[in-house]
């Protein structure tokens, strides 16, 4: 089954919405250090601590986690909370719905024909600059606070200006590096 992109992107839009009227804005990158914090406490057990006085009950020498009364700290001590029970759904929905369109079967399609045209049909090649380029993508949200998904989409639902500011930021970004890497030869 294809989905056509604009009943997908008012689907999508619909899910925003209902989180936010529901629950809370949906916010991805914050819990990629959640679930740093969690192997981190693996290791050392002193990274997050009960703390009483703390807003939350939880408190981490680490400043981060330390935020908003050791918040973070309490979603690491407790990771099966609204947030990250989200991220792991976004996987499995991105698993089921591979499934559903009868997954990747052949090397080659795992990646788009302008790609392989440009750089190439290497997997290898393709797999590191995905790597390389969602690594960058998510340092940056959390150098400005946030991703995608909580400042441009649940931002933008809210009319929060920085959430404007961001997706004019993201895009005069993309633009000009897509142009740049998918140009025409010849």
């Amino acid at each position: 089954m294809i989905l056509n992109w604009k009943l997908g992107g008012l689907l999508l839009g619909g899910v925003f919405f209902l989180a936010v009227l529901l629950v809370k804005p949906i916010g991805v990158s914050t819990q990629f250090v959640i679930l740093d914090g969690m192997l981190w406490d693996a290791v050392s057990s002193d990274i997050v601590t009960v703390d009483e006085t703390a807003k939350s009950g939880f408190s981490s020498p680490n400043a981060y986690l330390n935020k908003s009364g050791g918040k973070y700290a309490e979603s690491v001590a407790n990771p099966l909370n609204y947030s990250f029970v989200f991220v792991l759904a976004m996987l499995g929905g991105a698993a089921i719905s591979g499934y559903l369109r009868g997954g990747v079967t052949k090397e080659e399609s795992q990646m788009p024909e302008v790609w392989r045209e440009k750089f190439g049909s290497s997997t290898t090649k393709r797999y590191f600059w995905s790597f390389v380029g969602g690594f960058i993508v998510l340092y940056g949200a959390r150098m400005a606070g946030g991703c995608t998904s909580g400042h441009m989409m649940s931002g933008m639902m809210q009319t929060a200006v920085s959430g404007y500011i961001f997706t004019l930021g993201a895009f005069a970004a993309a633009f000009p590096l897509a142009l740049a890497l998918y140009k025409k030869k010849g």
